[in-house]
Parts: structure tokens; C-alpha cells; sequence
């Protein structure tokens, strides 16, 4: 079983930038595809961007492609996500996960991760 750990959040005014880090413990990452999602009060959980095992190919979703970037360092286990422009509506909780190896990567459904990491918040103030 393996342990994600979020961190990185905070609060950062209207076109600030964060480094959201995911590092993960038990097992190397090095096989799974990994992805982030975020979750606002209120709302589902929802797909933000996901990465290949090799870091080879990426995916976002319409609202994190051009100001986001996923990327992975699968020496030291860690996954990040790299925010740009940060926009209010960004405001939420950002969970990263490991994709289930039955899946297909591209695959965006919640049910398409296993492992879950607490989450971190972040928060953009107008």
C-alpha cells in the first residue's frame, strides 16, 4: 500500500503562482500513472491533470491546460503540479492519487485512482 502526502498550499492572491508537491511513501511510484484532482465546497470532486508513468505525456482539464503543469521525479517519489495565474475559482482542496494499473491513464473517473492522498488547501483571494 502506498502513502501520498500532499503539501504545497496556501493562500496566493488573484494571478500568483504555487508548487503543489505529492510525495509518496511504501512503494516507488515509478509504475503508475498519477493524477490530481480538486474538490470545492460544495462541489465533486474533479479531475485537474493527470501524468504518465514516465512522465512522458500529460493530460489536463480545460480549466488547467495553459496554466498548469504536472510533472513527476520518480527518483524521489514525488508528483507536482505547478499552478499558474491562479484565478479565485481555483480555490478548493487538491488531492493527488495513483492510478488504478487496471486502467487506462487518459481515463479521468474518480474510479479510475486507488490510492488517495489527505489533501491540501488552496485558497485565491480576488
Amino acid at each position: 500500500q502506498v502513502q501520498l502526502v500532499e503539501s504545497g498550499g496556501g493562500l496566493v492572491q488573484a494571478g500568483g503562482s504555487l508548487r503543489l508537491s505529492c510525495a509518496a511513501s511504501g512503494r516507488t511510484l515509478s509504475s503508475s500513472a498519477m493524477g490530481w484532482f480538486r474538490q470545492a465546497p460544495g462541489n465533486e470532486r474533479e479531475f485537474v491533470a493527470a501524468i504518465s508513468w514516465s512522465g512522458g505525456a500529460t493530460l489536463y482539464s480545460s480549466s488547467a491546460k495553459g496554466r498548469f503543469t504536472i510533472s513527476r521525479d520518480n527518483a524521489k517519489s514525488t508528483v507536482y503540479l505547478q499552478m499558474n495565474s491562479l484565478k479565485p475559482e481555483d480555490t478548493a482542496v487538491y488531492y493527488c492519487a495513483t492510478k488504478r494499473p487496471d486502467s487506462i491513464w487518459t481515463n479521468q473517473q474518480l474510479t479510475s485512482y486507488d490510492n488517495w492522498g489527505q489533501g491540501t488547501q488552496v485558497t485565491v483571494s480576488s
